[in-house]
């Protein structure tokens, strides 16, 4: 077991912190703002009592869990010794990064790895300038990633491909799914797939083709039921007797007959967002998003304990 450092307790760093304790490892969180840090402990002591209630902390008592996690009030405490730095809650601005990636590479360990959870800069933006720019990437998480292990793990030009396999395997000891990139590109790879359906979501709105339900029908009780266990290539692979080349030849013609119609955007700040949250905010007020938040969270536990145990019923 390792000591990670997370810069930054903020949601995305406390659920680092949970995912890194339940593997095992000595987690020390540090934020610039006192203020960010004062709930830390408590919350997550919360979220770890839904987890043990699911037994999502494999095996482990709460206390056990919840003792590895340090709030520190010194940068340098989070950053001594540790063999892996988890920064999370820079601004996403580039100027702003450049300088904490200075900060932690001028005081880090010769052998630490230091990454960023970033959900939009490259890598190469801001860790050009630095000396230690080899042991520099992205690790960008779907949140919250004590539930979602799925993490994309994104080099600069110069990382090494040490640093990447270190950061993939300690990844995978925690019980993460990472997508190691072989470049770094604009969006990722998750917020481009998020992205490319989103587009056709607002399109088919906008253009009165379906309402926000009918969209959020389709995919909650269609497509995501499979998407819950397997990837769109091993999907179309199963959806043709012949696997995924007889796929392509029985239905590619549909969709290169539609793919020209999806090159038109639809600004979503324009009329359809009036729609959109119209719709949204008559099933859920304003006022009750954070419980319903809760409830998601709360669905996702049950999804992985559901999952778990599938796994070890069927196989992945």
């Amino acid at each position: 077991m390792v000591k990670v450092a997370i810069v930054g307790s903020g949601f995305i760093g406390r659920a680092w912190a949970i995912s890194f304790a339940r593997a095992g490892h000595d987690v020390r969180m540090w934020d610039q703002s006192p203020a960010a840090t004062a709930g830390a402990h408590d919350y997550i002591a919360g979220v770890l009592g839904d987890l043990a209630a699911n037994d999502l902390l494999r095996g482990q008592a709460i206390d056990a869990v919840l003792g590895r996690i340090a709030v520190v009030a010194e940068l340098g405490e989070a950053l001594a010794d540790a063999v892996h730095i988890q920064e999370e809650n820079t601004p996403e601005n580039l100027e702003v990064k450049r300088e904490v990636f200075s900060q932690i590479d001028a005081m880090a360990a010769p052998q630490a790895v230091i990454a960023s959870s970033t959900s939009a800069l490259l890598p190469s933006k801001f860790t050009d300038h630095l000396q230690g720019r080899h042991r520099c990437l992205v690790v960008h998480p779907i949140n919250p990633p004590y539930l979602i292990p799925a993490a994309e793990v994104v080099p600069a030009p110069w990382t090494s491909s040490e640093t990447v396999e270190r950061t993939r395997a300690l990844l995978v000891a925690a019980g993460h799914a990472p997508l190691v990139m072989k470049h770094e590109l604009d969006g990722f790879i998750m917020n481009r797939l998020q992205g490319a359906l989103l587009e056709e979501v607002f399109r088919l709105v906008a253009d009165g083709y379906a309402s926000v339900e009918d969209v959020d029908i389709g995919i909650r009780d269609g497509l995501a039921l499979r998407w819950s266990f397997m990837g769109p290539f091993e999907t179309i692979d199963l959806n043709a007797p012949g696997g995924v080349r007889d796929y392509v030849e029985r239905y590619q013609s549909i969709y290169s007959n539609i793919f020209p119609q999806m090159l038109r955007r639809v600004d979503w700040a324009g009329e359809v967002i009036e729609t959109v949250e119209a719709d949204r905010r008559k099933r859920l007020p304003r006022e009750e998003l954070g419980e319903r938040q809760v409830w998601r969270d709360r669905r996702l536990m049950a999804l992985a304990a559901h999952k778990k145990k599938s796994d070890q019923e069927f196989g992945r």
